[in-house]
């Protein structure tokens, strides 16, 4: 019996053929001079995410940086006035692909496309993205401590037009443009010469039209 048990413990550990791709980790600046939107804090217990940051330089006064934090807990947000030489705690962001699956009652989920870990996102998260949400499309969803801070979109998006005006036969102006209606409601100034049914590329960033997808 006890040659049996060592004969097990001699068995080398394996590491699994198709191992998970590391997190990419990021460690959020701590000088608050150093902070930018978008970044991740801890303030009162709470991580927070830096929504508004702004570094003042009055004359004759020292410089200070007025800065907005909203607690991804309870939502709250606070108005926060530090000098150049205050430092709030970093929080380690994970920058994570989920693909974006379906929405219900509980929020919006969002798959990882190997382990099918489901992350629920709150409906206050998704606000300012919603209308770029595509089922099946992958998606960065930046993670600390557990819990989604924010989403991050590619910087164009293939988007199919749902409804818009006939497009004008022969008209291949790019200046002269009409209203578009995306799969997910997004309004987009596109072309006379777009139909409906055609897809399109969008700049995530500000909503323009980019040229027509060749997918």
């Amino acid at each position: 019996m006890a040659d049996e048990i060592r004969r097990h413990l001699e068995i080398p550990c394996q590491a699994p053929s198709n191992p998970l791709p590391k997190a990419h980790t990021i460690m959020a600046s701590v000088n608050v001079i150093n902070l930018r939107k978008g970044h991740a804090v801890r303030h009162n217990n709470e991580v927070c995410l830096v929504i508004e940051h702004e570094l003042k330089t009055p004359p004759r006064m020292a410089s200070y940086v007025q800065m907005s934090i909203r607690s991804v807990a309870s939502k709250k947000v606070s108005n926060l006035r530090l000098t150049s030489n205050d430092s709030l705690e970093g929080v380690h962001l994970e920058k994570i692909a989920h693909e974006y699956s379906y929405k219900d009652t509980e929020g919006y989920h969002f798959l990882h496309p190997e382990t099918y870990d489901d992350m629920v996102v709150y409906a206050d998260l998704i606000e300012s993205v919603k209308n770029y949400l595509i089922e099946g499309q992958l998606y960065t969803l930046m993670i600390a401590d557990g819990l989604v801070v924010s989403i991050e979109l590619p910087l164009t998006m293939v988007m199919t037009v749902a409804e818009s005006s006939e497009g004008v036969k022969g008209d291949s102006a790019n200046n002269v443009y009409k209203p578009a209606t995306m799969q997910t409601g997004l309004n987009v100034n596109v072309p006379l010469f777009i139909d409906q049914g055609e897809r399109i590329l969008v700049k995530t960033e500000d909503g323009t039209y980019q040229g027509r997808s060749n997918d």
